[in-house]
């Protein structure tokens, strides 16, 4: 005869071993600092928020530059510290710091902008290695300025078109990444760019997974005048990417992007079947929840801005 309690006993161990599988992958994003690891990535953090404020500070390009190798020095050697995933560097304001949602990866990320009004982009990224159950460093190298055309570039960290992250969305087998870009004096850039991992480990930004008309894309680029302000935010809700619509003042200035603006107007992108489908013209105020099943209402009489 069975012992029912030899089959409680059973049912936890099992319950407790899935509980472990299911939480193991995220184990080094969780576990907790000691007072002596805080007391390091302290004083870590003290001395990069003082370079950081030096170089924001620095009158000349030269002196940016010079800090800024200083400050990607001790970045790289703090990020490589055990634990140092689990510290935030909230008092690095004018760094980005944003971990996916999986807690897979982070991105340290920054900028520096010129006197021409041109702007240099720097990072790392961490992953984390479910295997050997620790994070990797990868630095990001800004390859923007050699760069024609960069909706169909294919990148990896080393060969990286430049841009500020401030969103991270995890999207079936990839990451969509929403980024700023100061460009020039003239316009400013944002993007939807595309982030994964091959089998071996190996990060690629760049894939075709836009649905639109006439373009095939690797990553959205929107360039607009530098003295607006373009929205584009993903609304988690909603399962979409929302952005202003932009158009020229006049239509003699098509293709001139220092007079591109918001007309009051939205686009959007919905995740569907492991793509981002385009849809022209959506209503913000009645979107429906991606809970809801309704279909959108594609309106495709109104001109749709093609990112060049």
């Amino acid at each position: 005869m069975i012992n029912p309690l030899s089959i409680q006993k059973a049912i936890r161990l099992t319950f407790a071993l899935l509980l472990f599988v299911l939480v193991s992958g995220n184990l080094a994003a969780q576990q907790t600092l000691s007072d002596k690891d805080i007391v390091y990535f302290k004083k870590q953090e003290l001395r990069l928020q003082a370079l950081q404020k030096k170089i924001y500070t620095a009158k000349t390009d030269s002196l940016k530059m010079a800090l800024n190798k200083a400050f990607l020095e001790l970045w790289d050697t703090t990020l490589t510290a055990e634990l140092s995933f689990s510290f935030p560097f909230d008092s690095l304001n004018q760094v980005g710091r944003l971990i996916s949602p999986d807690k897979n990866f982070r991105i340290i990320n920054w900028n520096i902008d010129k006197k021409d009004g041109s702007h240099l982009f720097f990072g790392f990224i961490q992953t984390y290695d479910k295997q050997t159950k620790k994070y990797n460093v990868e630095k990001l190298i800004d390859k923007s300025g050699t760069i024609k055309n960069p909706e169909t570039f294919i990148g990896s960290p080393e060969k990286w078109f430049g841009m500020l992250y401030y969103d991270i969305i995890k999207t079936d087998d990839y990451y969509t990444l929403l980024a700023w870009d100061g460009n020039d004096k003239l316009t400013c850039r944002k993007f939807i760019d595309i982030m994964y991992f091959k089998d071996n480990g190996d990060i690629v930004f760049g894939k075709d997974v836009f649905k639109m008309p006439q373009k095939n894309p690797r990553r959205v680029v929107f360039e607009y005048s530098a003295e607006l302000v373009m929205s584009l935010k993903y609304l988690d809700d909603k399962g979409m990417i929302v952005f202003d619509h932009l158009a020229p003042k006049d239509e003699y200035m098509i293709g001139q992007y220092q007079y591109y603006g918001p007309d009051f107007s939205y686009d959007a992108y919905d995740f569907s079947k492991g793509k981002w489908k385009f849809i022209a013209d959506v209503d913000v105020k009645n979107l429906k929840d991606k809970n809801d099943n309704a279909k959108h209402n594609n309106r495709k009489e109104k001109p749709i801005y093609v990112p060049h």
